[in-house]
């Protein structure tokens, strides 16, 4: 047994092990795939004195512990990159002052109106940094390196503006490095699907391919890509958030999709309910209301334990919970394909 949960015999998930994965159990009377932390929010919007608020922010396990890169807006509004770390996943301690990337062409480093909504991935031999890159007044996507969270180095930006939510592959696919993400406009897009993209060099992008269209209900005005795609003998599970056009603004909540693992821009089944809706306060008020995005999910290969952070209203940062085996089950069993 581990936290709860059996120990499978025949592992699911191609990664590795994490005992120490920040876990709740799923309460008593729950059915549902994926379950809330009960002490959400983790993070709070002021824990450190000069944030507004920290929400959309990507975590790893890093020596024995947890690293995160966080979104924190602070009190004039700008959207900056801290680091953090913790003991357990739970509690959170944040640096004060925004990360400095070294390295990186002036106009590219230079801080321009904001640098938000980060991921992390485990690529080969060091940790690549992902987030919506302002530059010259547009959104595209910055990307950066760091081997030990103390110094971090910026490389080019992927792709010409404008875009958001770009997401590494944690290998590369073929012997090309792979990253997803959505072309977008200059402000709240009422519109966007996931594509495909390849490299040879974490610089030039090129064989784009279309992933995934908006679909119906809770999904039918705009997609992005999550959390890391994680890999399982099932294709890639993919944790990715769809929005909805109320009559009081955009509704954001958590689906999931399986990816084929060598064509990964081939849809194998995708959910046709969502797995997460704004329904607690903390999702439903806040900067911006209705809103729960995921951006990073850790994973135990040994129990297929998954914890996916996720911004709550843009506002805090929350935890939930779920299995792999139960998840992928769901997806296949609920698929919109």
């Amino acid at each position: 047994m581990e936290g709860g949960v059996k120990m499978s015999k025949v592992r699911t998930v191609i990664g590795t092990d994490l005992p120490n994965i920040p876990w709740e159990d799923r309460p008593h009377g729950c059915s549902d795939p994926v379950w809330r932390y009960s002490k959400n929010p983790v993070i709070p919007r002021d824990l450190i004195p000069t944030s507004n608020s920290i929400f959309n922010s990507a975590v790893l396990p890093f020596n024995n512990k947890f690293v995160g890169v966080f979104r924190c807006d602070d009190k004039r509004r700008r959207m900056q990159l801290h680091h953090g770390e913790s003991d357990d996943g739970f509690n959170w301690r944040i640096t004060p002052d925004p990360i400095v990337f070294q390295g990186g062409a002036p106009e590219i480093s230079a801080f321009n109106y904001g640098r938000y909504d980060p991921r992390i991935c485990w690529l080969e031999d060091r940790y690549y940094i992902t987030w919506c890159n302002g530059y010259e007044g547009y959104p595209t996507i910055g990307l950066a390196y760091t081997y030990d969270f103390q110094d971090f180095f910026q490389l080019e930006n992927a792709f010409l503006p404008f875009n958001r939510n770009g997401v590494l592959f944690p290998r590369k696919i073929g012997d090309k490095y792979a990253m997803l993400s959505r072309p977008s406009d200059h402000g709240h897009t009422p519109f966007g699907d996931i594509f495909y993209s390849e490299s040879p060099d974490l610089t030039h992008w090129g064989r784009h391919r279309l992933v995934m269209r908006p679909a119906e209900g809770w999904q039918s005005t705009k997609i992005g890509a999550g959390p890391i795609p994680i890999e399982t003998t099932e294709g890639w599970l993919l944790i990715y958030h769809g929005v909805l056009t109320s009559c009081n603004g955009f509704v954001y909540s958590m689906g999931a999709a399986l990816l084929d693992l060598e064509e990964p821009w081939k849809v194998r089944y995708r959910t046709a309910p969502y797995l997460l809706s704004p329904q607690k306060d903390y999702e439903c008020v806040g900067d911006v209301p209705n809103v729960v995005f995921p951006c990073a999910a850790l994973c135990d290969a040994a129990t297929g334990r998954i914890a996916i952070y996720y911004g709550g209203a843009d506002t805090v940062t929350a935890l939930a919970f779920t299995l792999v085996d139960e998840l992928i089950a769901f997806i296949k069993a609920n698929s919109v394909c």
